[in-house]
Formats: structure tokens, C-alpha cells, sequence
């Protein structure tokens, strides 16, 4: 029984997707952790959110010559992203939508490893056009595919109604807007980070032997 392992704070990393200059996902993740800081979990020290930015880690085009299933990691850019995902108990993965799919650069990310997603809890977060609901449902399958748990809840930031464009050129399409996320967006983000928190409780109970506690 691993007492040290649950006593631990659950670990939620929050992946920002894009690397794209300009993007608008760093606005994104900016509120989600504003929104998963007065989450009860995590005020009372059971959760705590890490930003894990993907413009930060210079991850190269996948470059590994042993697939990853077996973890054998010869480079140290994937040594360390390895212990960087592996530290997570948990997810919260902001992506925007590229051409109905996600971003190569998470895709890549994620296809860099194996058994550091699995068994792990994940909740989505996209924005664009169309909420980049395109891109939450590529990603699910991708994250389904390495063993990751998604949550129900998912939350989708719309580029028209959730962002505000005043005073920029609307000819420009590189401004990026003001996020003010609509009614009920952080409601349903609140829900879906406790849902990642429920989860990840559950499953690392069980991976030590423990009878799940409730968590805030």
C-alpha cells in the first residue's frame, strides 16, 4: 500500500496545444487556471495545476528510433518530457482546430510517449471557429488510443462569441482578441475539473489498493 503515492496532491497538468505565434490558446489556458485555482480540490491542497506549454519544450518531429511502447528513450528531449508527463496525474488538454483535427505539435507530443498517458484522466478544452469540437473529438480518440480516461464534460471556446474584437482591425486576422467567456463556460470547466479530480482519486486509489475518499 503506497500511502506516500495518495497522499500526494493530485498533479493536473495543463497542455497548451498550440505553438503557433500569436495563438489565442495561451489566453485560454491563462483562464482556465484562473478558473482551476478556486476550484475546492484545489484550494484545499487536494489538486494543484502545472502549466505545461508546448512552445516551451522544443520538441523536435518524432525522432525516437524505438517505438514508444517499449520506453526505450534515447534523447534527452524525450527524457525529459517523459518525466514531465509522467509527474501528471491528470490532464487538461487546450487545442485549437486545424483543418478539422488537432495541431501537429500536440499530436507529436503525445505520439513522443506511451505509458506515461496511460491510466491517466483527461478533459478537453477547445476554441475556434466552430469551438474546435472537431479537434476535441480527434483528440479523444488519439488519447483513447494511449489508455487515457476522458471526462464527459467537455468545454468548447467559440472564437465569435467568446472573444472580443473591439477596437482591433477587423481585416486582421492575427488579432487576438480579448477572451470573456460566455454564460456558462466556466460552469461547465468548473464541473469538468471535478470531474478530472473524482477521476484521478478513484483510479490512483485503486492502483494503490485504497478505498477511494471523497474528494472537494
Amino acid at each position: 500500500m503506497n500511502t506516500t503515492q495518495t497522499a500526494r496532491p493530485i498533479r493536473i497538468g495543463l497542455v497548451v496545444g498550440s505553438t503557433r505565434p500569436g495563438r489565442r490558446g495561451s489566453a485560454v489556458a491563462r483562464w482556465a487556471q484562473q478558473v482551476a485555482s478556486r476550484q475546492p480540490a484545489v484550494r484545499a491542497g487536494v489538486a494543484e495545476i502545472a502549466v505545461i506549454d508546448l512552445a516551451e519544450q522544443a520538441l523536435p518531429l518524432l525522432d525516437e528510433p524505438v517505438p514508444a511502447m517499449f520506453g526505450t528513450y534515447r534523447n534527452p528531449h524525450t527524457r525529459r518530457w517523459s518525466a514531465m508527463i509522467d509527474a501528471c496525474d491528470a490532464f487538461v488538454f487546450v487545442t485549437p482546430e486545424y483543418n478539422h483535427s488537432i495541431p501537429a505539435a500536440l499530436k507529436n507530443a503525445i505520439d513522443f510517449l506511451s505509458a506515461e498517458w496511460n491510466g491517466k484522466v483527461a478533459g478537453l478544452l477547445s476554441y475556434g471557429v466552430q469551438g474546435g469540437s472537431r479537434a476535441a473529438d480527434h483528440l479523444r480518440l488519439i488519447l483513447a488510443e494511449v489508455r487515457a480516461a476522458v471526462v464527459p464534460t467537455q468545454v468548447s471556446i467559440s472564437i465569435f462569441t467568446d472573444f472580443d474584437f473591439t477596437g482591433s482591425d477587423s481585416g486582421d486576422p492575427t488579432a487576438p482578441g480579448m477572451l470573456v467567456p460566455g454564460e456558462g463556460r466556466e460552469e461547465s470547466l468548473s464541473t469538468m475539473l471535478a470531474e478530472i479530480v473524482t477521476w484521478a482519486g478513484a483510479l490512483r486509489a485503486a492502483e494503490a489498493g485504497l478505498r477511494p475518499e471523497p474528494v472537494g
